[in-house]
C-alpha cells in the first residue's frame, strides 16, 4: 500500500501534523502569560510565539496552499483535505493571536509598567516629547527611509519577506499644464495613488525616549509610531486620506534534490545559491495587518500580492512581537531568570593529565546533558584539544547548524593548517540556515579541509565527530554523538544530550557512516548504531515488535521515548499495537504529535506529555525494557532523529546505543523526572488538547515535580559538577 493510501485510511485515528504544531505554540505563549515566570522571560515568550509562527506560515502554510492551488483533494493524516486543514489553520491563528494580544494588552504591558517599562504611543506624549521624537526622526531615521509611490512611471514595489511596512494611498499636488491652443495654464486633479514606506531592518524598533524630570522610568517609542506620526516629512504637500501598517509573509519554497549535483560540489553550492536568490522573491502566503484598516488600502495590497481575504491577518497591538526582544535586552536583571552557566562535568579533568579529555573518555564513557553540562567544556573541548594534540591524526564532523563565528571552525581550520587530514559533511540544505553554511563551506575548502556535501536526495543532520588518534597500542578512534548540534550559542538554550566514547563498536559504526558520507563507498552493514535512511527505522521496528511479544508472554515491557516531535504513521500504527498488547509507553514530546493517546482499545496505554519551559527541550532518548525489570537494564539509545518520516527515510541520521551503566542511569534519571513533572508538563488529551499540569497543594516546594525538569536538572548538575 502506497503511503500516501495509509494516511487517508487512518483518519481520525491520528491529529493533523499543523494543528497539533500550534497547539505546541499556544504551550510556548502560556509561558508569557504565566506569573510565575520573570516579567522580561515573559516578553521574551510573545517574541518566541510570533517567530515561531513566522516560521509555520513560510514552511508549513506555504506547502498547504501550494497543494490546494494544485488540487490535492484526498483527506491526509489526521482526516483533513488540504482545502480543510488551511481553514481550520487560519481559525485556530486567528484565535492564537487574539490570546497573545490579550496577554500583552492586559498582563504584561501593566507589569512593565508596574517596574517602570512603558511602550508609549505618539499621542501620548506630551508637546515638548512630541518635538524631541519629531527632532529624532529628522536627525536619525529621515535620511534612512525610501518612499515608494506606484504610478504609470513607477512599478509596485517588492515588498520583502517579513519586512515592517506603512502603506499609503495619497492625493498628490494638483498640477498645471498649459493648454496647446491658447497656452493657458489648467489644474489638472491626480487620483489617489498608492505608495510604500518600508521600516529599515537596520534600526531599532523601539526609540528611547529622554526620562522625564526627577523620573527614572524606561519609556520606549515604537518606531513605526514614529514614523507614521511624520509622513508630511516624506510626503510634503501631499493629501495622505489613510495609511496602515502591514507586514508579507512569503514562501520558503521547495528545496530540490537534483541527481545532478550528486558528486559535483561546485553545482550543489552554485544550485543552493540560486535557490537563495529565488527564495526572496516567492510567493507571499501572508499579510498582517492592523484592526480596522482602510478597506481600499486593503484590496490595493492583495491584487498586488496576489492574496485573497483568507490571507488576512489582523493584529491587534504590535505588528511584529519579536522586536520586543529589544526590550528583552533591557539591563534589569531582577526581571529575568537568574543566568546559567553550564558546570564541568566532574569526569572531565581540567587538563591535568598530558592526554586531557581523552584519557578521561578512555576511563569511562561520558554522557552529557546540556546546557547543564558545558558545552565549552567538553564537546568544544574534545574538538579544540584534537586540533591541537600532535597525536591526533585526522579529524571528522557533520555540520548542520553552527554560527559564523563557530569555534568548531576554528578548530577545524588549525587542525587542517596542522597537517591533520579533516574532513567536515557541511549541509548545505539545513532549512534557513544555507547562506550560512555556503560560506562557511568556502571558508573551510579554502584552509585546505576536504567538504563533502553528503549522500545523494539525502538531508545530512546527523551530530557525529571522530577523532583519530595515535595512540601506544596502534590508532583508536573516539567519538561524540549527540541530539543536538554543533552550535555553541544554541546549547546554552537548547537541552541536548551526547556520549563521547572510544568503544571500538561505536567508533567502527561511525568510520563507516563518514565513509559513506564523504566517499563513493556502497551502503555498509552496521552492526551497532541505528543509521537513517538504512537501518533505524527497521530497528526501531524490530525492538518494538520485540515488546508486543513480551507483553504476551508477560515479561516487563516497555517504550519510553524523548522527541522533538512525532509524526511517521507507521511507527505510530506500531505503538497503537504495542498498547493493545499491554506494553506501557511514555512519550515526552515537546512539539507536536500526530499520535492520539486514550482511544479505547487502540491507545490507552500511552501517556504523551510536552515540556516546555525556560529551555527548549531538544533531546532524542529511547528505551525499549528487552524483558527486564529494571529500568537500567534493557536498550538505551540516543541520537538524532525524531520519529518523523522525513527523519527515518530522507534524511542520514544516526543513534548510538548506551551501554555504559552511569550513563543508562543518567537517561533514565532525565526521564524519570521529565515524566514526573508538575511544573513545566502538559498532558496530550484523546481530542488533541493539552492540560497544564500544577503542583498539588502542600507539596514540598524543593522537590523535583514541583521545581519542573529544568530547575530540577540545574540544581542537580550544580552538585554534581565542577
Amino acid at each position: 500500500m502506497r503511503r500516501e493510501d495509509h494516511r487517508a485510511e487512518l483518519g481520525p485515528r491520528n491529529f493533523n501534523r499543523d494543528l497539533s504544531w500550534l497547539e505546541f505554540n499556544r504551550r510556548v505563549l502560556a509561558e508569557a502569560g504565566d506569573e510565575r515566570v520573570p516579567l522580561l522571560e515573559r516578553v521574551k515568550f510573545l517574541a518566541i510565539f510570533t517567530s515561531n509562527l513566522d516560521e509555520f506560515f513560510m514552511k508549513r502554510v506555504g506547502l498547504i496552499k501550494r497543494q490546494v492551488h494544485a488540487g490535492v483533494s484526498q483527506r491526509l493524516a489526521g482526516g483533513l483535505t488540504p482545502r480543510e486543514a488551511l481553514a481550520a489553520v487560519r481559525a485556530l491563528v486567528c484565535e492564537l493571536q487574539l490570546e497573545q494580544a490579550g496577554i500583552l494588552k492586559d498582563q504584561v504591558l501593566p507589569a512593565l509598567a508596574a517596574q517602570d517599562i512603558a511602550l508609549v504611543k505618539y499621542a501620548e506624549l506630551n508637546p515638548k516629547e512630541q518635538r524631541w521624537a519629531d527632532e529624532y526622526f529628522r536627525a536619525n531615521i529621515f535620511p534612512a527611509l525610501t518612499p515608494l509611490s506606484v504610478d504609470p512611471g513607477h512599478r509596485f514595489p517588492f515588498i520583502s519577506n517579513l519586512s515592517d511596512n506603512i502603506g499609503i494611498l495619497a492625493k498628490p499636488p494638483k498640477r498645471e499644464v498649459k493648454t496647446e491652443r491658447d497656452g493657458l495654464a489648467v489644474a489638472i486633479d491626480d487620483e489617489t495613488l498608492f505608495a510604500r514606506v518600508k521600516v529599515p531592518g537596520t534600526l531599532r524598533r523601539y526609540v528611547p525616549l529622554p526620562a522625564r524630570h526627577g523620573h527614572k522610568a524606561s519609556r520606549f517609542l515604537p518606531l513605526p509610531e514614529l514614523i507614521r506620526n511624520n509622513l508630511d516629512e516624506l510626503f510634503p504637500g501631499t493629501a495622505i486620506e489613510s495609511h496602515v501598517h502591514f507586514r508579507v509573509t512569503r514562501s520558503a519554497g521547495i528545496q530540490r534534490d537534483d541527481p545532478s549535483y550528486a558528486n559535483d560540489s561546485e553545482n550543489l553550492l552554485e544550485s543552493v545559491e540560486a535557490e537563495l536568490k529565488q527564495r526572496r522573491f516567492a510567493r507571499a502566503v501572508r499579510i498582517e495587518i492592523e484592526p480596522d484598516a482602510d478597506q481600499g488600502l486593503v484590496r490595493e495590497l492583495l491584487e498586488k500580492l496576489n492574496l485573497d481575504h483568507q490571507d488576512v491577518y489582523e493584529r491587534p497591538g504590535p505588528m511584529d512581537y519579536s522586536a520586543l526582544l529589544e526590550i528583552v535586552e533591557l539591563d534589569r536583571p531582577d526581571l529575568k531568570e537568574k543566568p546559567w552557566r553550564g558546570v564541568v562535568p566532574a569526569r572531565i579533568v581540567a587538563d591535568n593529565s598530558k592526554t586531557g579529555i581523552f584519557g578521561a573518555i578512555r576511563r569511562q564513557d561520558i554522557l552529557l546533558h546540556h546546557p547543564y553540562d558545558s558545552f565549552r567544556a567538553s564537546v568544544e573541548k574534545f574538538i579544540a584539544q584534537a586540533a591541537l594534540d600532535p597525536d591526533v591524526l585526522a579529524i571528522k564532523q557533520t555540520l548542520y547548524r553552527t554560527g559564523m563565528d563557530s569555534p568548531f571552525v576554528a578548530s577545524l581550520i588549525r587542525a587542517a593548517e596542522a597537517g591533520k587530514q579533516v574532513a567536515c559533511l557541511i549541509e548545505l540544505r539545513a532549512r534557513f540556515d544555507e547562506d550560512r553554511n555556503v560560506r562557511l563551506a568556502r571558508q573551510l575548502e579554502k584552509a585546505g579541509v576536504h567538504v563533502a556535501y553528503g549522500v545523494l536526495g539525502l538531508k545530512t543532520h546527523c551530530k557525529t565527530s571522530l577523532v583519530v588518534r595515535k595512540e601506544r597500542q596502534g590508532l583508536r578512534c573516539y567519538a561524540h554523538i549527540g541530539t543536538g548540534n554543533y552550535h555553541s550559542k544554541t546549547a546554552q538554550l537548547y537541552t541536548d544530550v551526547g556520549l563521547l566514547t572510544c568503544d571500538p563498536d561505536i567508533t567502527s559504526d561511525l568510520l563507516t557512516l563518514f565513509n559513506e558520507l564523504t566517499g563513493l563507498a556502497a551502503k555498509h552493514e552496521y552492526h551497532h548504531l541505528l543509521v537513517a535512511p538504512f537501518t533505524m527505522r527497521q530497528r526501531f521496528v524490530q525492538m518494538m515488535d520485540r515488546e508486543i511479544e513480551n507483553a504476551r508472554k508477560g515479561l516487563p515491557a516497555r517504550i519510553d521515548a524523548m522527541l522533538n516531535s512525532l509524526e511517521d504513521i507507521d511507527i505510530t500504527e506500531k505503538l497503537y499495537e504495542a498498547s493493545q498488547a499491554g506494553v506501557r509507553i511514555r512519550l515526552v514530546v515537546r512539539g507536536f504529535c500526530s499520535l492520539r493517546p486514550g482511544i479505547l482499545g487502540v491507545s490507552e496505554n500511552i501517556q504523551v506529555i510536552s515540556i516546555v519551559g525556560r529551555f527548549l527541550a531538544h533531546s532524542r532518548i529511547f528505551h525499549f525494557a528487552a524483558g527486564q525489570a529494571d529500568s537500567l537494564d534493557g536498550e538505551w539509545y540516543i541520537g538524532s532523529a525524531d520519529w518523523m518520516y522525513r527523519n527515518l527515510n530522507t534524511r542520514v541520521e544516526a543513534a548510538c546505543p548506551v551501554r555504559d551503566p552511569a550513563a543508562r542511569k543518567r537517561l533514565g534519571r532525565i526521564m524519570d523526572v521529565s515524566i514526573g513533572d508538575q511544573r513545566n508538563a502538559w498532558d496530550l488529551n484523546t481530542d488533541g488538547s493539552y492540560g497544564r499540569r500544577r503542583p498539588a497543594a502542600g507539596c514540598d516546594p524543593d522537590a523535583d515535580e514541583t521545581l519542573g525538569t529544568f530547575a530540577a536538572m540545574m540544581r542537580e548538575a550544580g552538585k554534581a559538577g565542577v
